[in-house]
C-alpha cells in the first residue's frame, strides 16, 4: 500500500506557484486541506476518532460507531482483532467522507496517572508496536490512511502544550520510539502527528527527530500531521514538519510565505513537504487519476463486531468459581451502581463520537437473564457536572419532536438555526457561525419524569442566563477555570440552580448564552444544558443497595470513573474510584458474598474489597455494546478475553514511576527504560495483578517447549511450545515470551516482554505455538546504533509477566 502513486506527482508540484505550494501546508478549516483544481486535487479530510471516526462535524445527529477504548483493544493482545478493528474505522470513515484517521494513540502508560490512558495501548513498547502496526494496516488496507500520534514522549496531559519531557536518547529509542518504528516500518503508515510538548527542550513539530530517525532511517514518506494549533512558528517549516492543522489561520498560514521569500525557510522544504501531501492524496484517492481502495465488506455488522471485541478485552482477575453464571438456574439479581445504567463506553476529550444507541449493562443484563427478576439500584453517585437532559423529556418548540431549538444570533437578529437532538453541544468546524454570532439561545419544552429537585446546569464559561417560562432562574458569570489551551472547550466549568418540579409538569426553557470571541479555539464552542446528580442521601443510597443485594441469588456491581477523572486535557490525581463506591462495594458484599464486580475505567484504580467479593472483571471502557458484550462474558457465552497490558497497583504509593507534573517545565523521565512492569519488577512491589495477568473459564498449561540455540539464518530466534487446554469447556489464552540477562554490563530490565500469541482451543487440546523473535529484542541502543552483548540470555514463556513456566537458554555472539 505505500508503492508510488500514479501521477507524476514531481510534474504537478513543477505547475504551483510558491504561494499555491505554501498554502497547501495549512489546513483550510478545522478538517480538510485546500484543494487546487488546476492539479486535479481536492481537499483531503481528517477527522479524530482513534475508537471510532466523528467525521467532520459532532453532532448526534450523524452518529458513529463507538467501539471499545483502546486499553479494552489492547487487553485482548490480538493483532488479528486490531487488524479488523482498523478496518471498520475505515468503513466507517468512507461512509463520512474521511480520508485520514487521526489514529491510534500509540504514546505509553508510563504513570497511571495519564489522564489519556485510556485513548492508548500499553504500557509495553513491544505490545503497544505489535498492535499498532495491526490498526494502521485495517485501516490502511481498506483506503484510508493512519495517522500514529502523538510524536513523541505525550504520555502525560498537565501542560502537555508547554511542557518538555526529558528522556534519554535510550530510553527514546528502546521504549518510546519503539511503536513509531513498528507502525512505520512494518505498516507503513501513510502519516504520523507529532505532538504538542518538547522533548529535552525542543518542541515536537520543530524537533530532529522528525527527520531522525522517522525519515532518515525508517524510511517514512508519509506526511507529519501537526497536533491541532500545535506549530508555533515558522522554525517548524525547516524541520520535517508537513502539514500544520487547523488552518487557514496558523503559524504557517499567516508568515510562512513571506519566511520563504525572505530565504527564513528554503523553498526546497516546502518542495518536499508538498510532494508528501500530493503523495498521500494519491493514496487517498484525492488527486486527479487516483482511487482509493474501496473498504472491504464487514464479515460480520460493525456493532457485532463491537460487542465481539469488547468481551474480548475483558479481563477476569479473581473468581472463587461464581463465574460464568447460568440464566437458567439464577431468578434474582442485584444490579447495582451509577455505571450500571449511565455506564461509560469511552474516554473524554476530542477522541468523544456519537454513538447512535448505547447498551447499558442494566439493558444487557436484563436481556441475558430472561427468567430472572432484575432489581437496579444506584449504590453511588459517580457523576461529577453536568449529565444531558434525557431526550424523552425534551420537545422542541419548533417542530414538536423530541430535542431543542438552537440559534445562533448577531446583534439580535438570526443568523443560523439548528434543531438538535441532544443537550450536550459541540461546534468544531461545520457551518454554525460562531465567529460572528454574539449570542446562542437554546429553547426546549421540558416535562419532569419524577416529583423532586431538578438540579438545572449549563457548562461553559462566560455569561449564560437561563428562563423556566417567564421567569429568570439563572444569571451567571462562569470564570475559566483553566488557563490551558482548549480546557475550556473539553472541560467547560458549571454552575446549576435547584428547580422543584412535579411529575409530569411540562416547562419551557431558554437559553441565553454571550459567545466569547477571545477563546484560544477560535470558531470552536462547546454548551452544555444539563443536570446535576442528587448525591443528597449517600447513606440511603447504600443501605437500599445493600437492601437489594441481600435478597438477590447474585449481586452484580458495577462500579468506574467519570469524566471529571479520565479525559483528554488533565491528568488524575488520583487512582482511587470516585465517590462512595468502595463503601458501597463493601456493604454490597457483606450483604450477599455473590457479588460480582464490573469495573468500568479506562485505566488502572484501586480496588481495596477485591479479595472480599467473589469475582472481579475489567472491562475498560467497552463501546456502545458494551452491555450486552459484559453479559456475554457473565453469562460464558464469550470468554473473557483478555490479559492485562498494564500493571495495576494495590496501591497508590506502590507505584514505582507516578509523578506527570512538570517542575519547571519539564517532566524527567529519570526511570530510563524501566516503565511499566520493568519498574514494578525493578522495584520488587508486588502490584495486585501483573502485567499479561488474567483468568478464562477454563485452565491452560504449558508442555515441551523448545528454541533455537542461537540466531538462525533469518535472524530470529524460533520457540516453539506446546500448549493444552486442560480445562473442561473452549477457551482462549495468551502465551508470552519474555527475556532476561543474568549478568549484564548493560542496564537491563529483569525480564522483558520479546514476543506473544493468542491461542484459542478446545477443552483437552494441544497445539503447538510458534513465536519468533528477532535479533532487535535482543539488543540495546549504545548512543549510535543497536548492539547486542555477546552472551547467554534466558527466554521465559508463560502467561504473565510473573507466571512463567519454562525458561530456556539461548546464546547471542
Amino acid at each position: 500500500m505505500s508503492t508510488a502513486p500514479g501521477p507524476n506527482i514531481h510534474a504537478l508540484l513543477n505547475r504551483l506557484t510558491l504561494a499555491e505550494k505554501v498554502q497547501l501546508l495549512t489546513g483550510r478549516d478545522f478538517w480538510s486541506t485546500w484543494p487546487l483544481e488546476k492539479i486535479g486535487l481536492r481537499s483531503i479530510v481528517l477527522s479524530d476518532g482513534p475508537s471510532g471516526i466523528r467525521g467532520p462535524s459532532w453532532d448526534e445527529r450523524s452518529p458513529s460507531l463507538n467501539l471499545p477504548s483502546a486499553t479494552a483493544l489492547s487487553a485482548s493482545w490480538d493483532p488479528s482483532l486490531a487488524y479488523r478493528y482498523g478496518a471498520a474505522i475505515a468503513r466507517e470513515a468512507r461512509a463520512k467522507g474521511v480520508d485520514v484517521a487521526l489514529g491510534p494513540t500509540i504514546n505509553l502508560y508510563r504513570s497511571p496517572l495519564g489522564g489519556r490512558h485510556f485513548e492508548a495501548f500499553s504500557e509495553d513498547p513491544l505490545l503497544t508496536g505489535d498492535l499498532a502496526a495491526a490498526y494502521v494496516q485495517g485501516l490502511q488496507d481498506n483506503g484510508v490512511a493512519a495517522t500514529p500520534k502523538h510524536y513523541v514522549a505525550n504520555d502525560y496531559e498537565t501542560d502537555r502544550f508547554t511542557a518538555s519531557s526529558e528522556v534519554s536518547e535510550r530510553a527514546l529509542r528502546e521504549v518510546y520510539l519503539l511503536p513509531f518504528e513498528k507502525a512505520v516500518t512494518e505498516a507503513r503508515a501513510w502519516a504520523v502527528m507529532s505532538a504538542y510538548n518538547a522533548v529535552n527542550g525542543v518542541t515536537a513539530n520543530e524537533n530532529d527527530l522528525l527527520e531522525t530517525p522517522l525519515n532518515s532511517e525508517w524510511g517514512f514518506d508519509g506526511v507529519v500531521v501537526s497536533d491541532w494549533t500545535a506549530v508555533r512558528s515558522t522554525n517548524a517549516a525547516k524541520a520535517a514538519q508537513d502539514l500544520e492543522m487547523p488552518g487557514p489561520h496558523g503559524a504557517w498560514g499567516d508568515a510562512l510565505l513571506a519566511a520563504v521569500e525572505s530565504g527564513a525557510v528554503d523553498e526546497a522544504d516546502i518542495d518536499r513537504k508538498v510532494l508528501r501531501i500530493l503523495t498521500l492524496a494519491a493514496r487517498v484517492g484525492a488527486l486527479e487519476g487516483t482511487k482509493a481502495v474501496e473498504p472491504a465488506a464487514a464479515s460480520v455488522p460493525d456493532t457485532v463486531f463491537a460487542r465481539e471485541a469488547a468481551a474480548d478485552g475483558m479481563v477476569l482477575v479473581h473468581n472463587t468459581g461464581v463465574l460464568p453464571l447460568d440464566p437458567g438456574s439464577v431468578t434474582r439479581i442485584a444490579v447495582i451502581g451509577h455505571n450500571a445504567e449511565h455506564a461509560r463506553t469511552q474516554g473524554g476529550g476530542s477522541a468523544t463520537v456519537v454513538p447512535e444507541e448505547v447498551v447499558s449493562p442494566l439493558d444487557g443484563i436484563i436481556a441475558a437473564f430472561p427468567g430472572a427478576d432484575v432489581e437496579y439500584a444506584l449504590g453511588a453517585v459517580v457523576q461529577q457536572g453536568l449529565a444531558e437532559l434525557p431526550l424523552d423529556t425534551l420537545t422542541n418548540p419548533a417542530t414538536g419532536e423530541p430535542g431543542i431549538r438552537v440559534r445562533f444570533l448577531g446583534e439580535g437578529r438570526e443568523l443560523f438555526t439548528e434543531d438538535r437532538r441532544a443537550t450536550r453541544l459541540v461546534w468544531f468546524g461545520g457551518d454554525a457561525p460562531i465567529g460572528r454570532s454574539d449570542t446562542l439561545e437554546i429553547t426546549t419544552r421540558y416535562t419532569s419524569p419524577h416529583t423532586g429537585t431538578l438540579h438545572l446546569g449549563v457548562a461553559a464559561p462566560g455569561v449564560s442566563r437561563v428562563w423556566m417560562d417567564a421567569e429568570l432562574v439563572l444569571d451567571a458569570c462562569i470564570a475559566h477555570t483553566s488557563d490551558q489551551l482548549g480546557a475550556s472547550f473539553l472541560h467547560p466549568p458549571t454552575t446549576s440552580v435547584p428547580l422543584e418540579m412535579v411529575a409530569g409538569q411540562t416547562v419551557t426553557f431558554r437559553v441565553e448564552h454571550e459567545i466569547p470571541q477571545d477563546g484560544d479555539l477560535a470558531g470552536a464552542l462547546s454548551y452544555t444544558l444539563g443536570m446535576e446528580a442528587d448525591d443528597s442521601t449517600p447513606e440511603r443510597l447504600i443501605e437500599q443497595a445493600a437492601a437489594a443485594a441481600a435478597r438477590a441469588d447474585v449481586a452484580i456491581v458495577v462500579v468506574g470513573t467519570n469524566s471529571e477523572v479520565e479525559s483528554e486535557g488533565f491528568d488524575r490525581s488520583s487512582l482511587a474510584l470516585p465517590g462512595r463506591q468502595d463503601v458501597l462495594v463493601r456493604a454490597v458484599a457483606r450483604a450477599n458474598p455473590t457479588t460480582v464486580v464490573a469495573v468500568n475505567s479506562g485505566s488502572p484504580v484501586e480496588l481495596p474489597w477485591r479479595d472480599d467479593v467473589a469475582a472481579v472483571l475489567l472491562t475498560w471502557f467497552g463501546g456502545q455494546e458494551y452491555g450486552n458484550a459484559l453479559a456475554d462474558v457473565l453469562t460464558g457465552g464469550r470468554e473473557p478475553g483478555g490479559r492485562l497490558p498494564t500493571t495495576w497497583p494495590a496501591r497508590q504509593s506502590d507505584v514505582p514511576v507516578l509523578d506527570v507534573k512538570p517542575v519547571n517545565g519539564k517532566v524527567h523521565y529519570d526511570e530510563g527504560i524501566h516503565i511499566g512492569h520493568r519498574a514494578w519488577l525493578r522495584s520488587g512491589t508486588a502490584p495486585a495483578y501483573p502485567f499479561g495477568h488474567g483468568l478464562g473459564y477454563t485452565t491452560w498449561s504449558v508442555g515441551e517447549a523448545t528454541a533455537t540455540p542461537e540466531l538462525d539464518s533469518d535472524g530470529v530466534v524460533e520457540v516453539r511450545a506446546q500448549v493444552t487446554n486442560s480445562g473442561g469447556r473452549a477457551g482462549k489464552h495468551v502465551v508470552q515470551v519474555y527475556t532476561s540477562r543474568k549478568h549484564s554490563a548493560v542496564d537491563r530490565p529483569v525480564r522483558w516482554l520479546v514476543g506473544h500469541a493468542v491461542v484459542h482451543g478446545a477443552a483437552g487440546t494441544t497445539q503447538t505455538v510458534s513465536i519468533d523473535v528477532p535479533a532487535r529484542a535482543f539488543a540495546h541502543w549504545d548512543g549510535n546504533k543497536w548492539s547486542c552483548e555477546p552472551g547467554e540470555f534466558t527466554l521465559h514463556i508463560g502467561f504473565s509477566v510473573e507466571d512463567l513456566a519454562v525458561a530456556l537458554p539461548v546464546l547471542m555472539h
